[in-house]
């Protein structure tokens, strides 16, 4: 049992990192950290809405007061198409431009477009340096 443990992460070093790394990220969201990685997305989020702009929008939007669970869950379902298929498929492509339609009806500042999208790359990565089960790999 213990060595199948290590399975994906032998078959993640394997793998080519520009080439597959679609895949990398989906092993590593559903199989190796599945838990981690959503906890660890969900203090992303949550980061986001401490930056100033970021909440005023949400606050004007109603987001915040009237359906907080649905963006929860919209953001989820979105995120979750691209992990899972790969943000170059038809199914990501998809989720991706349903993303950027959903956005860009607001003016929002690309450096907050590039913030949320750094606590969702880096968040995972300190949160597993210090709670997953396995540190991950290069």
């Amino acid at each position: 049992m213990l060595l199948n443990r290590y399975k994906n992460f032998h078959l993640i070093e394997q793998l080519d990192l520009v080439q597959d790394h679609c895949r990398i990220y989906n092993l590593m969201n559903g199989y190796e950290f599945p838990w981690d990685m959503t906890r660890s997305l969900e203090v992303a989020l949550m980061r986001t809405y401490c930056v100033p702009s970021i909440s005023k929008l949400l606050n004007q939007t109603g987001e915040f007061t009237h359906c907080p669970q649905k963006r929860y869950d919209d953001t989820s379902i979105i995120v979750g198409e691209m992990i899972k298929w790969g943000y170059d498929s038809d199914r990501g492509k998809e989720a991706l431009q349903r993303m950027n339609a959903l956005h860009g009806r607001f003016k929002i500042d690309n450096g907050d477009f590039l913030y949320v999208l750094s606590t969702f790359i880096f968040e995972p990565i300190r949160w597993n340096a210090r709670f997953g089960w396995r540190l991950m790999c290069e």
